[in-house]
């Protein structure tokens, strides 16, 4: 069996929360939400970690998350994720200072994954199961491609009291294989009590248990080579041309192989409940579910020593 790697996108800065949200305390000694995360992949068999993050942040970000604070359990790595990192021919369109998107910080693991990954987000706190699924699934992948997976939310315990999130809304089969992931980007409960989105300009509802992605995915290395070539052709795209604000998404990507018959995606179930810093305001909710996890026993109360 392989041991996987953790995969961290952490380059985003959090423009909604308004501060660098992957490195603030929301533990009891001051513990940030990826330090729950390391925690639990290291129990879940995660041999490595690898950030990625941006050079203006660098000096701050490892010093913090070095192989020291997580006692020389999981080797660390760092990568860089940045607008004008390319493909040659290719340049950053006049006026575009928006990044280039989540599959565009997963292509920068390149040079420092060779194994079975998994992908989160640094700002979300995924639960011990979901690391203990994940792993488990990828510690069988060594040598494969194509095998891909990702742990799937039902959307009414991902929602912010706050304001409306992002999630990738998913269609699985009768073998819970995805076959279609729709990044939608205004969910939210309305005042009816119903779940929709907004993003064709009108309601649109979705029933409670709807599979949502929350960005916690499985791939093995065969992933990045796909990932460089469809990126030169979305870069190519009118719509990156023009639209600024155009983004290389996971779910983009995933869509992309799946209908090309050249990759599956097995939706992984977990009891784990996912929690989240989407606005300064949640910020207190997690807080206190972290001291319930840990008076339950399921974190000790000081996380590294």
């Amino acid at each position: 069996m392989v041991r996987p790697t953790l995969l961290v996108l952490a380059a985003g800065m959090g423009s909604r929360y308004g501060s660098l949200k992957q490195m603030d305390g929301v533990g009891p000694n001051g513990e940030a939400i990826i330090d729950y995360s390391i925690y639990d992949a290291i129990r879940a068999g995660f041999g490595k970690v690898v950030f990625v993050i941006r050079h203006s942040f660098e000096k701050e970000f490892k010093e913090m998350f070095s192989k020291e604070r997580f006692g020389g359990r999981i080797e660390v790595d760092f990568v860089f994720q940045e607008l004008d990192y390319l493909p040659e021919g290719f340049t950053i369109p006049e006026g575009r200072e928006k990044p280039w998107g989540t599959n565009h910080a997963v292509m920068m693991g390149a040079t420092a994954v060779n194994e079975p990954f998994a992908v989160i987000n640094a700002d979300d706190f995924y639960g011990e199961d979901a690391y203990r699924v994940m792993g488990n699934y990828l510690s069988q992948l060594e040598g494969a491609k194509g095998e891909y997976a990702m742990v799937g939310y039902e959307v009414n315990k991902t929602l912010s009291e706050n304001g409306t999130v992002s999630r990738g809304v998913c269609t699985i089969d009768e073998n819970r294989m995805l076959t279609s992931m729709v990044e939608r980007t205004k969910i939210e409960r309305n005042a009816e009590g119903t779940i929709v989105f907004h993003d064709l300009g009108e309601d649109v509802a979705l029933e409670e248990n709807t599979p949502v992605s929350m960005n916690f995915f499985g791939f093995t290395p065969d992933y990045f080579a796909h990932s460089a070539e469809e990126f030169k052709t979305f870069l190519a795209s009118d719509d990156a041309k023009t639209n600024l604000k155009a983004e290389f998404y996971i779910p983009y990507m995933v869509n992309k192989l799946i209908n090309k018959g050249e990759a599956r995606m097995k939706v992984l179930s977990t009891t784990a409940q996912w929690f989240g810093v989407t606005y300064k305001e949640d910020k207190p909710m997690l807080v206190a579910k972290i001291e319930k996890l840990i008076e339950e026993g399921v974190y000790p109360r000081n996380l590294w020593e």
